[in-house]
């Protein structure tokens, strides 16, 4: 950020382009870990400081090549059973462990960034490599109209884990929408 410009306390934005009036809070039994690349910390058209502000006790930590021990200490912080919200093949279904059926007991690892950006995270990480895959069912077409997506279900940050987050907990079925409702919001304030 650069230096003499005001920014918010609460979203580390320049008060002319914070995101505090699209903060939707939003109740959610799945605890959820974002990791997020160094590089989308000031992208101002990046969601997922503002998942992160909606999601109560969700957190955010940045980097791209995490210390082991840190990583393990925060893959480790309690008895959930880790889930990295990102495509896997079959090969790497077939050896994970089953997903527990209460959404309490599971952690959702989020990986914040562009493909080629999340692809080198994972690499770069074999704690992340090894944790069991939730890929998304039928996504519906991204509304994030703002960032050049290669295909229709490339969906960002904020969208991608709601979707997660609805089929580890499906009831009530509008749970996330109004952060989605939200989030298009913010997406139409970033387009004017």
């Amino acid at each position: 950020m650069k230096s003499g410009r005001l920014a918010c306390s609460r979203c580390l934005r320049p008060d002319s382009t914070c995101i505090c009036r699209w903060v939707t809070p939003t109740l959610t039994d799945t605890d959820v870990l974002i990791l997020q690349h160094p590089l989308e910390v000031t992208q101002a058209k990046g969601s997922a400081r503002l998942l992160h502000l909606s999601l109560p006790g969700s957190r955010l930590v940045t980097g791209e090549l995490f210390d082991p021990p840190k990583l393990q200490a925060l893959l480790q912080s309690d008895q959930r059973v880790n889930v990295l919200l990102y495509p896997g093949d079959d090969e790497q279904q077939a050896h994970s462990a089953p997903m527990p059926a209460d959404p309490r007991q599971i952690r959702l690892v989020v990986l914040d960034g562009t493909w080629r950006k999340s692809r080198k995270m994972l690499h770069l990480n074999p704690a992340l490599h090894e944790l069991p895959r939730l890929a998304l069912h039928a996504p519906p077409p991204s509304q994030y109209l703002i960032r050049k997506a290669h295909h229709p279900d490339q969906l960002s940050t904020l969208e991608a884990t709601c979707l997660a987050l609805q089929q580890l907990q499906p009831e009530p079925a509008d749970r996330f929408a109004p952060l989605l409702a939200a989030f298009a919001g913010f997406v139409a304030s970033q387009t004017r």
